[in-house]
């Protein structure tokens, strides 16, 4: 499955990086554009976009599909909110979105960093949106709240793939976790609810509209379906590249069944287009208040 299909060929575009990529190393930081090795880079760092990596580069599991590194973690960085903040400030970002590894190690599993980092975001940049992704905290709803009282505008939380294939790609972790986090992100209220998920990983049609279903039990408000593109020769390899019509047909069901908005595609990435997301769902909301007004 090493070989590319036609639809998946001379997709980057050139650009220049440096500006972005400089600035990011000035504050010590890191992507998960870079360290997750996205398709989407080149597009987004053009336009100035960047999901910022938390609380280090080491992750303390060891997902088959990811090419961050897995070992034993450093201490967070206590300056990081405040490094990134700054950052986002300098690069004039509208949207910025907020991821880390998984970090077991730590007794609120990173919850308080996250915290800290949207609340430096929208104390040195007031209106921005912000948007987190978070890890599930091995389902401690209570670690949860924190990162939801810090008020960001969308909690994404990423199920990653089918139940059947979580022990062998997702390892310590399990699909009903995840559910119960997303649906508690939504019974907090006040936040729109994100999750994403791959296919190419072995993965039948039916599992993926089961799992489709599943999400908008838990109550998701977004949804980002894409394709698995191996990273590097280490992960797991490609189990099959599904075809775009494929994606079109998984949208058409997850809108039919009552999901807000939804973003599938061979290239898609649950950060893709992020803030762009943000905004049409506000502007559709506001369509609908004025309708009902009308009324």
């Amino acid at each position: 499955m090493e070989r590319l299909p036609a639809w998946l060929r001379n997709h980057r575009e050139p650009s220049s990086l440096r500006d972005v990529k400089l600035r990011l190393r000035k504050g010590g930081l890191s992507t998960v554009c870079e360290e997750a090795r996205c398709p989407n880079i080149s597009e987004c760092f053009s336009k100035k976009d960047a999901t910022f990596l938390i609380l280090g580069d080491i992750c303390t599991r060891n997902c088959r599909f990811c090419s961050v590194s897995s070992g034993r973690p450093e201490a967070p960085d206590p300056d990081e909110p405040a490094l990134l903040s700054e950052a986002a400030l300098e690069l004039g970002l509208k949207h910025v979105v907020i991821t880390s590894v998984t970090r077991d190690d730590l007794a609120d599993k990173g919850a308080g960093h996250f915290a800290a980092c949207i609340s430096e975001v929208n104390k040195k940049m007031p209106g921005i949106s912000v948007e987190v992704l978070t890890p599930d905290f091995s389902g401690d709803t209570s670690l949860l709240d924190i990162v939801l009282e810090a008020k960001p505008d969308v909690f994404g939380h990423n199920v990653e793939t089918v139940s059947t294939l979580f022990s062998e790609i997702k390892p310590g972790a399990d699909l009903d976790t995840s559910l119960a986090v997303l649906d508690a992100a939504g019974r907090h209220g006040g936040v729109l609810v994100k999750t994403g998920f791959m296919v190419g990983l072995g993965e039948s049609s039916a599992e993926i509209e089961d799992l489709i279903r599943s999400v908008k039990e838990a109550g998701v408000d977004i949804l980002t379906i894409g394709q698995y593109l191996r990273p590097t020769r280490n992960q797991v390899p490609v189990s099959k590249y599904w075809e775009p019509e494929a994606f079109e047909t998984w949208a058409m069901l997850a809108k039919g069944i009552g999901i807000s908005y939804v973003v599938a595609g061979p290239f898609v990435r649950s950060s893709y287009r992020a803030g762009d997301i943000l905004k049409e769902i506000r502007v559709q909301n506001q369509r609908r208040k004025d309708a009902v007004c009308k009324d």
